[in-house]
């Protein structure tokens, strides 16, 4: 999950506008696809490797921003006669469509994933295929890898089966509409049944110790020859949503340990000294964390329409990090096998042992995951390609995830820049959330009022920074596209 979700808009002759291409154009991934690959993908979507099951029947429906095209998953959910829940979830077939070894193959280990800008994408695939011909688009029969969930009473997973299928979407809903329809009684029942699904999957992951973090999403709108931030509060149904692509990615691990051929997100319990770092910065954001509370019980509690509450927010994604991909193959050796501990095979955020498999049209490993679940359900060995990959996935994801993590840093540099550029030598209210150990007078600050984040840097011989204190400070510098945003204590 990225750090920080940042949507730009209104920017037309502006000069964050400008440096926004400048930053694209630089980056390491080119958006323009080779024309092998595109020659590729043009030949693939005439003749797609289609499957022999057909469930067109199923009445799919898609839940995304309303402008999203690549539309990985789609969804059906139906009570069961003997109680308890059954959901259908389609995830695009990116196999069907992708050979091996050939050029569309290597062009999207050299991408890995979708790079995501304030204003627009470098994509995984070409839009031929991720909005096109692989996207699980409306009233469109496409090739996919269909889950068939069977759930208990109480929302648990008791059966889990996934099959190549030709599938069907009927609608296209945003997460604003299905709130709407479901909080107005108006939803027919399989979107209603989101919500209650949603509801004991969410009891299940507190039960579990595990946690979701409701990060906002900071739009910056142009006003005049200014900028604005704002924030978009995630509403409970961007929640119960992601329940469902959570459940499916644990169904997908369970599957694979089964198998004993596999591809895991793992990530370590977050560390005491990061815990005890958050709890500084809380009480310097006036958010209540009383002594021996876990901070998952902490973050349940938090309102991230509060802006101090989405500040911290921001900050909890600090315990996220470490995250990786642990492959294990009980027939191979493999570089790097599976922890002998279970609990080393989890992934603590949701405590328990979890798999990337439901966006193969933005992420490389979905596709492999998606194969190796679909030979796990089989009862067959799974393909050797995919078997071959997993000593280098890990790395090739990890590479992929530096330059998203480095792309979006470099975007909340510039636009932070260009909301403060007329703002130079005015005063703000902080917190420090960052101290250089070579440098305890420099660091990183929080402010206040607007939720922007940069570099202080105080006199040499004054006073040390301290960690989650409250700060006033000067901004000094802010050049969209050539400096970042820069304070001084005032």
């Amino acid at each position: 999950m990225p750090r920080r979700h940042i949507h730009v808009t209104d920017t037309d002759g502006a000069p964050l506008r400008a440096a926004l291409r400048e930053l694209r154009a630089k980056s390491d991934v080119p958006a323009e696809f080779p024309h092998a690959a595109l020659s590729e993908a043009e030949q693939a979507t005439r003749r797609p490797r289609l499957p022999a099951h057909d469930a067109t029947d199923i009445p799919l429906f898609t839940i995304d921003p309303p402008d999203s095209m690549d539309l990985d998953q789609a969804m059906f959910l139906a009570r069961r006669d003997a109680g308890g829940f059954r959901v259908y979830y389609a995830i695009a077939d990116v196999g069907a469509f992708v050979l091996p070894g050939r050029a569309l193959d290597a062009e999207a280990h050299r991408r890995v994933t979708t790079l995501y800008y304030p204003d627009g994408r470098i994509p995984l695939h070409p839009d031929i295929l991720g909005e096109g011909a692989a996207s699980l688009l409306p009233d469109r029969t496409r090739p996919a890898l269909l889950w068939q969930l069977d759930l208990d009473t109480d929302g648990r997973v008791v059966r889990a089966d996934v099959r190549r299928a030709l599938v069907r979407s009927r609608a296209k809903l945003d997460y604003a509409g299905v709130q709407r329809a479901i909080d107005s009684g108006t939803a027919e029942e399989p979107l209603s049944l989101l919500r209650e699904i949603g509801m004991r999957r969410e009891e299940l992951e507190r039960t579990r110790g595990g946690i979701s973090l409701n990060v906002p999403e900071q739009e910056v709108v142009r006003r005049g020859d200014r900028y604005r931030l704002t924030y978009r509060v995630p509403l409970p149904a961007d929640g119960w949503n992601a329940q469902i692509s959570l459940m499916t990615g644990m169904a997908a691990a369970e599957l694979m340990l089964t198998a004993g051929t596999g591809i895991l997100r793992t990530l370590p319990p977050a560390p005491q000294t990061a815990v005890e770092r958050l709890r500084r910065v809380a009480r310097s954001l006036g958010v209540n964390w009383p002594e021996g509370m876990p901070y998952a019980v902490v973050l349940r509690a938090l309102d991230p329409r509060h802006t101090q509450h989405a500040a911290f927010l921001q900050e909890c994604t600090s315990l996220l990090r470490g995250a990786g991909y642990t492959v294990f193959d009980r027939d191979r050796p493999t570089e790097h096998p599976l922890p002998i501990s279970p609990d080393a095979s989890f992934h603590a955020a949701l405590a328990a042992p979890y798999a990337h498999c439901t966006a193969p049209l933005r992420r490389l490993v979905d596709r492999y995951t998606g194969e190796l679940c679909l030979a796990a359900a089989a009862g067959t060995d799974a393909p050797e390609w995919v078997r071959s990959a997993l000593d280098t996935l890990p790395q090739e994801m990890e590479t992929g995830a530096r330059r998203a993590a480095r792309t979006e840093r470099e975007c909340v540099d510039l636009v932070e820049a260009a909301l403060l550029r007329d703002r130079i030598g005015e005063v703000f209210d902080a917190y420090v959330v960052d101290v250089r150990e070579d440098r305890p007078t420099a660091g990183t600050v929080h402010l206040y009022e607007p939720a922007v984040v940069g570099h202080v840097e105080g006199d040499g011989d004054g006073p040390p920074l301290a960690l989650g204190h409250r700060l006033r400070v000067r901004l000094i510098e802010a050049s969209p596209g050539r400096e970042k945003v820069w304070f001084a204590p005032a």
